[in-house]
């Protein structure tokens, strides 16, 4: 099977690559296997330093992975890529490795020895998407490794070269080709393989109906998954908010990267008093926007991936207008609006019955309703399917924290979004799927516990 890179910039290809037959892929994960011992059994602090030298290898790449990433999924070059947040979080993650991997000693005397280590869980799959592909491979990639873990990693088909370049810094940087490999897979031969057991640890950053197709793959193998799915994530605005920071900061994680972001700004609600002074204030900014080829250094909003992403959002769009939402984005602004390039809007007068706040929308469109008080906030923050984050905005950090101890979500933020903090965890609830990455708990999911009870005398 051919897997194929349209370029949302012309509807190109861009690249494409030979998935794996299924003999391959077996070898593959058997050469994983087999390197992975000599591989835990290096010392931690070797382990840390190769991985910290693959990270490096990536920054110095970093010129060229702008431009391919512009071509690849749209995001426009004068934002300079992702290395910034990649190193970010592979640096914590390799700084707090020997607490988070540290045996935990319950007795150490004459007479016994009692301690549970943390292993590794042999060989970790990583299905990675295409909208922030670096930063969300290396959440689970650094750690893995670090821990003393194999890793196969198989992105999205939207961005085949950014395996291709991270395996590549990786191994030239240290890291055994066996270790950390770079796979192309159709879904029926990952699904065979999952089935198989050949992972100890799999995890998947994409769409529910992806999440729903792992699990089923890996049913009764008792396979460890961590997956982040769907998102539908809300801000409140309360009467004591730092009004232009609230505007500013929420409607950026909306319409960043086109909407395209797994923790991104999908629906806003507004205490009424401040509610037509937060819209006016937020039609001003979309309206300042520049939509365009993603290789313009003037770009601020290049395509989304894919024009079907596109019409998706469009057809949400057009039903909420339908019935009865108001979109104040007037389409002069934006006359390039025309397959993948979709003009940004924001919506009004709209109600939950509207797919547009129902489904995952992940593009530039956002709703934004009034509220009177924080249960209403907190019940309509809850009417959703799925819980990755919220975004709070107040002054009262008691009072934020009261909210947030009510919603259903897997981080909640005041005063900032669409950020993503690797010292905590990162985790979500319902559709949103299961399991946490990064922080200390990301290395207990990389791992498992190993008793050790040892009777001395």
């Amino acid at each position: 099977m051919t897997l194929r890179c349209i370029s949302p910039i012309d509807g190109s290809i861009y690249a494409q690559r030979e998935t794996l037959s299924l003999g391959q892929a077996r070898a593959a994960v058997d050469a994983a296997k087999a390197a992975q011992v000599a591989w835990a059994a290096r010392p931690l602090d070797e382990r840390i330093a190769l991985v910290q030298a693959g990270v490096a290898r990536v920054g110095e790449m970093n010129d060229q992975i702008v431009t391919e990433l512009a071509w690849q999924m749209g995001r426009p070059i004068r934002y300079g890529g992702e290395f910034a947040g990649f190193n970010e979080r592979a640096s914590y993650m390799a700084n707090i490795a020997h607490d988070a991997l540290a045996p935990l000693e319950i007795e150490d005397s004459a007479a016994f020895r009692r301690v549970i280590k943390r292993v590794p869980h042999g060989l970790v799959l990583v299905i990675a998407p295409w909208n922030y592909p670096f930063m969300t491979a290396i959440n689970t990639v650094a750690p893995a490794l670090i821990a003393g873990n194999a890793v196969m990693l198989k992105h999205a088909s939207q961005t085949p070269l950014v395996g291709e370049r991270m395996a590549q810094a990786f191994n030239a940087a240290g890291v055994p080709e066996a270790v950390f490999q770079n796979v192309f897979l159709d879904h029926p031969t990952t699904a065979t393989l999952i089935a198989g057991r050949a992972f100890g640890f799999v995890n998947f950053t994409g769409s529910v109906a992806g999440g729903r197709a792992i699990e089923q793959a890996a049913c009764g193998t008792f396979t460890g998954l961590g997956l982040e799915l769907g998102g539908k994530d809300p801000g409140y605005v309360m009467e004591d908010a730092d009004l232009d920071a609230a505007v500013d900061t929420l409607i950026d994680g909306a319409m960043f990267n086109a909407g395209q972001c797994c923790c991104g700004i999908e629906r806003i609600y507004v205490v009424e008093p401040l509610f037509e002074a937060f819209v006016t204030k937020a039609v001003k900014i979309v309206e300042g926007y520049k939509l365009g080829n993603p290789l313009d250094p003037e770009t601020t909003l290049g395509p989304m991936a894919q024009v079907r992403f596109a019409d998706e959002v469009r057809a949400q769009t057009a039903e909420a207008v339908a019935a009865g939402a108001v979109a104040h984005i007037d389409p002069d602004f934006f006359p390039q609006d025309d397959g993948a390039y979709l003009m940004p809007q924001i919506l009004t007068n709209v109600t939950h019955d509207m797919r547009v706040m129902r489904d995952e929308s992940f593009g530039p469109v956002v709703g934004i309703m009034p509220v009177k008080n924080d249960a209403e906030a907190i019940r309509l923050m809850n009417d959703s399917s799925f819980g990755l984050t919220a975004s709070l905005w107040t002054r009262d950090a008691a009072r934020a924290e009261a909210i947030a101890d009510q919603i259903e979500t897997g981080t909640v933020f005041m005063n900032r979004a669409d950020y993503l903090d690797p010292g905590l965890c990162w985790t979500g609830c319902k559709d949103t799927g299961r399991g946490g990455g990064l922080s200390v708990i990301g290395y207990h999911n990389l791992t498992r516990p190993k008793s050790y009870h040892l009777k001395k005398a």
